[in-house]
């Protein structure tokens, strides 16, 4: 039997880790965000920062190693790509989870019983929240939203050929800064 598994795609600040987070709570599930880079990096052999610091929205590493030595064969991206593909297989294969980011709604098609959800905000809303939330201070909020969004467009384009955000890609689109953290929560949990 497949399991349920929910996955959250979002903008930079727009809750979309705080959503994932209410919804498994209130389902009773598990919720993987930086934990499945705990389960990369065990995997992998690779130090947890180094995952982070090439991840889907990591200025410069993805990005410089995506297209650089292409003609050498993989890199370390690619790799870290088969084992991140690997650890969210496994996990949609053992358990009805809420996963977060990481293109797990591209890698879990057609092998779960899958509600693909992307969350996204007006930029002041998330300009916001970035600032009072997580405390971001050191360049303007502007810049951090857009440089994160477009690492976040390219890594999820490089890897699955998919346009990041685009709502015909998703089951469920959310308004955060429209309709609140909680009731995209309500929402989310209403359909599963």
């Amino acid at each position: 039997m497949k399991h349920r598994i929910i996955t959250i795609s979002r903008e930079f600040g727009s809750g979309g880790r705080t959503i994932g987070k209410k919804v498994a709570e209130a389902l009773g599930i598990s919720c993987y965000d930086n934990e499945l880079i705990q389960k990369i990096a065990a995997e992998s052999g690779f130090d947890e920062n180094y995952i982070l610091d090439t991840g889907e929205d990591a200025p410069g590493g993805f990005l410089a190693s995506a297209f650089s030595h292409r003609a050498s064969g993989p890199n370390n991206a690619d790799y870290l790509w088969r084992v991140q593909f690997k650890v969210i297989t496994d996990l949609a294969e053992k358990e009805s989870c809420v996963i977060v980011g990481r293109c797990a709604d591209y890698i879990l098609r057609g092998k779960a019983d899958l509600l693909r959800v992307f969350i996204h905000a007006d930029f002041d809303v998330r300009a916001k929240r970035i600032v009072t939330v997580y405390g971001e201070r050191g360049e303007s909020p502007e810049q951090r939203l857009r440089d994160k969004d477009k690492w976040r467009a390219a890594y999820h384009r490089f890897y699955t050929n998919m346009k990041w955000g685009y709502a015909q890609n998703y089951d469920l689109t959310l308004n955060s800064g429209t309709l609140g953290i909680d009731r995209c929560a309500e929402i989310i949990q209403s359909l599963y």
